[in-house]
């Protein structure tokens, strides 16, 4: 892999959403309602939480992360992850979700930044 200086730009990496950790699916279905009446975010459900809109999943209960997570899609899920691990990160391979074709749809570090799980996920 050649010197990457900046991998916002080399991987196209984009915010995906933000996972907020509700207390219960009850908690979640009443986060959600707040942002859909404050922001418009109409609330889809899940098997483990509601999104609302693609901006915002909201869990039904206790999620990764101390507080949350945080997505973010990439063109490139494992040259990505080379490269993180090239900058300290480690990988949590039993995050590790895959897309029909076996290839990775998104994928946990160990480390959290500020209480928030970071995945990667496929553009």
């Amino acid at each position: 892999m050649s010197e990457i200086t900046n991998p916002v730009e080399a991987f196209d990496m984009k915010l995906a959403h933000v996972g907020i950790n509700a207390a219960d699916a009850e908690d979640a279905q009443r986060i959600a309602g707040l942002f859909e009446a404050l922001f418009g975010m109409e609330p889809h459900e899940t098997p483990v939480s509601y999104f609302s809109d693609k901006l915002v999943e909201i869990m039904k209960g206790n999620g990764r992360g101390e507080k949350g997570h945080i997505g973010l899609q990439v063109n490139d899920v494992p040259s990505a992850e080379e490269y993180f691990k090239s900058r300290g990160l480690t990988i949590n391979e039993e995050s590790r979700a895959l897309n029909p074709d076996g290839s990775t749809k998104l994928v946990y570090f160990n480390e959290q930044i500020a209480g928030f799980a970071i995945h990667l996920c496929c553009a």
